[in-house]
């Protein structure tokens, strides 16, 4: 589901599970961290690129194990704040590649790295209230990005928008054609690995604020979501594609 690999000083970790989207299993995770933690240790590493396969660049987290998890407690959403802190917490410069649709969890991903780059077609969307649960650990590294009102108004509506206005409120630094993004990417790793690695880690504690503490409460928060009763009610609707009882 990940594969690492490491030329001239960059770490490329590609999302490889294009059957559901790249959506956020337990595997996924377990695999994805390892990837960062080893491209962290590893001295011939500098930068770091989150990329993918296939045509989502993450969908968030995997509903069907979501809903085998009901009972347990133990759904995806409870390992997510672990994934964005690490990426957050990294002393070696993150890009992320997104080059299709990031959906929910996985715009915590595209918020936690230090530059990301999209290509112009991609669209985005915090879907969460639209299947009964709540934003809540992404928001550590959302809301330092984005401005109030964008946040208030994605968050609320769940609504898609593209990538003109994800680089207009703060979600990603830039976005460019999709024949362009590798060139583009590339143009960043070679600025990032020009910077001292001990420099470059001290500027991103500069730029950075403490979230591991209030990941905890997020994820408690989180799960208590996603376990409830609207949080079954709008997975079960969206797995069977139908309306939630909600809506009118």
């Amino acid at each position: 589901m990940i594969r690492h690999e490491v030329a001239g000083g960059v770490a490329t970790i590609t999302l490889d599970s294009p059957h559901n989207r790249n959506a956020l299993s337990q595997a996924l995770i377990t695999s994805l961290l390892d990837a960062v933690a080893a491209a962290v240790a590893d001295p011939g590493t500098r930068v770091i690129v989150l990329s993918h396969t296939g045509p989502a660049f993450c969908a968030g987290a995997d509903l069907k194990e979501t809903v085998a998890g009901f009972e347990s407690g133990q759904v995806p959403a409870g390992r997510m704040g672990d994934v964005l802190a690490a990426l957050w917490e990294s002393p070696k410069p993150v890009i992320a590649r997104v080059g299709g649709a990031a959906r929910a969890g996985g715009l915590g991903i595209v918020a936690a790295a230090d530059i990301a780059v999209c290509a112009d077609d991609v669209t985005f969307a915090f879907t969460e209230v639209r299947i009964g649960v709540i934003p809540a650990v992404i928001s550590a590294t959302v809301l330092p990005r984005l401005t109030p009102r964008a946040a208030a108004e994605l968050f609320l509506t769940g609504d898609t928008f593209d990538a003109r206005r994800a680089v207009e409120v703060g979600l990603v630094t830039a976005a460019v054609p999709a024949s362009s993004l590798d060139a583009s990417v590339d143009a960043y790793a070679q600025a990032l690995l020009r910077g001292a690695p001990g420099a470059l880690a001290g500027t991103k504690d500069l730029l950075r604020a403490p979230i591991r503490a209030r990941l905890a409460e997020l994820t408690e928060l989180s799960v208590r979501y996603f376990t409830s009763d609207e949080g079954r009610e709008g997975i079960g609707a969206l797995l069977a594609k139908r309306q939630p009882n909600w809506i009118p």
